[in-house]
């Protein structure tokens, strides 16, 4: 499991296991954050470093390491 808290999230650097349409390198553009400061946080924006296709995830898929390196390997 990939250690990270998702406030420490932004541009922060993934390596998908999986590749997809040469989409390999993502870095964590934005971090979004709940309404109130009571929900926490459960969405972050990645953007593909060779694309620059951006997409929505849950920040947790990136604890996942059958999905995600932490870093650009």
């Amino acid at each position: 499991m990939n250690s990270v808290h998702p406030k420490k999230l932004l541009l922060t650097k993934w390596t998908a296991v999986r590749p997809s349409a040469k989409e390999k390198h993502f870095l964590v553009t934005k971090v979004i954050t709940p309404e109130t400061p009571e929900e926490k946080i459960e969405w972050v924006d990645i953007e593909a470093a060779y694309s620059k296709v951006s997409r929505r995830i849950q920040w947790r898929e990136l604890r996942d390491q059958s999905l995600w390196k932490q870093g650009w390997v």
